[in-house]
């Protein structure tokens, strides 16, 4: 069998103490671009330098994409492409020393049961079902191998959380780890552009709302997971309908099995008129016009965009597109308002709607959306209506609390 001369490479040390630990099992809850992935590539190669010809070591991720990205970053950091064989299709690196580095994905956990695994690493394991690390566990039985799991913390409701708990409590076989951001900037990581860590961390933190702020760079679990409101903050905005006559109308228009949702905001940005329904374009116009008048902000995205154009003819109407940058916007601004106990709104669907209300980091941004087969019109309703307050009322809300 060849021998393959390996050198490790440069790491700091906080991935040196990951990388090292004795224990079976650590667990890793890691800032966003803290090099965890770099750092556990190169753990995974050092098990599959120890392998006999044919067997196993697997990095399992979320999705396929995600473990594309460690399989590619593979390839690129072994600096002899001598020393392997990759398939592309199968997403394997064949050593050869007679050992397989596979790139697994998470997604279906029944496809996981029945081989041999030697070591394995299990990224982003806060974002994938716990039945695929279930899977996982049965194929380290017979070898005794390792595992790693590293991933961005993902609120304190999934069984990641959970797991970094009994890790951190001092559970037989576990080791735990956390590194911030800050932790990064202190051993000197710079931007892949080549300023230091801390100056993009500051720039983060002015840019990103608090929740997503602390999870993605300081690891700090949220109690409301991905809700960027915060169920706290929701419930201390929750109060009856105003009586009072509307300042500033909210419309997200119906697409497809959406709903179609007009509120209304009163002079102390408190909801005053709400009405969700699903009807024909033509019906839903007149029923915008015949608002009492108040400047609208109305949905123009798509499909809604001729009768959004229709209402602007006829009343004072701003026309909202919404693309990731603008919804991102929109809701930071009324993320804003409820922390700071600005607006307000009744019990039932727009709370509801509020508290299903998730952001997703990804690597183009932070995405707003509703869960899966969930609605999020209240919320676009809501937050375009407290867009358009801030231009009625220059921003200032005189407020109405304890009246």
């Amino acid at each position: 069998m060849p021998a393959i001369k390996y050198t490790r490479p440069f790491v700091y040390k906080y991935q040196a103490a990951i990388l090292d630990s004795k224990a079976r099992y650590t667990v890793c809850e890691a800032a966003t671009k803290v090099g965890k992935t770099a750092s556990h590539i190169i753990w995974l190669f050092e098990q599959a330098l120890k392998l006999k010809t044919n067997q196993r070591v697997w990095w399992i991720a979320p999705t396929i994409g995600q473990a594309k990205i460690a399989f590619d970053r593979m390839k690129v950091q072994i600096s002899n492409r001598d020393v392997f064989k990759a398939n592309e299709s199968l997403r394997t690196i064949t050593l050869l020393s007679g050992g397989i580095l596979e790139f697994k994905t998470a997604e279906k956990p029944d496809n996981l049961y029945g081989d041999d695994v030697y070591a394995a690493v299990f990224d982003e394991f806060t974002r994938a079902r716990e039945e695929a690390w279930h899977a996982l566990r049965s194929t380290l039985t017979s070898t005794g191998g390792k595992c790693k799991f590293i991933g961005n913390v993902k609120g304190k409701k999934n069984w990641g959380y959970k797991m970094g708990q009994r890790a951190k409590g001092g559970e037989k076989g576990y080791e735990y780890f956390k590194i911030t951001a800050y932790d990064a900037a202190a051993e000197g990581m710079m931007t892949k552009d080549g300023r230091p860590m801390l100056e993009e961390i500051e720039e983060a933190k002015r840019d990103l709302p608090p929740l997503v702020f602390k999870e993605l760079y300081e690891a700090e679990a949220s109690d409301d997971g991905t809700n960027p409101f915060g169920y706290d903050f929701i419930k201390q905005c929750t109060y009856p309908m105003s009586k009072e006559p509307a300042v500033s109308w909210g419309i997200d228009l119906a697409k497809s099995t959406d709903w179609t949702v007009i509120i209304g905001l009163d002079r102390h940005c408190r909801v005053c008129y709400f009405d969700r329904f699903q009807n024909d374009w033509n019906t839903t116009k007149n029923k915008i016009l015949d608002l009492p008048p108040a400047p609208i902000a109305i949905d123009s995205t798509g499909v809604g965009d001729p009768i959004a154009e229709d209402v602007a003819r006829v009343r004072n109407c701003e026309l909202v597109v919404f693309t990731t940058r603008s919804k991102q916007q929109m809701i930071e601004g009324l993320q804003r308002f409820i922390h700071k106990r600005e607006i307000m709104f009744p019990e039932g669907l727009i709370k509801d709607e509020l508290e299903d209300f998730e952001f997703q980091y990804t690597r183009t941004g932070v995405i707003y959306s509703a869960p899966e087969g969930a609605h999020d019109d209240c919320v676009c309703a809501l937050a375009l209506a407290r867009r358009k307050w801030v231009g009625v009322n220059g921003g200032v809300n005189e407020g109405y609390w304890g009246n």
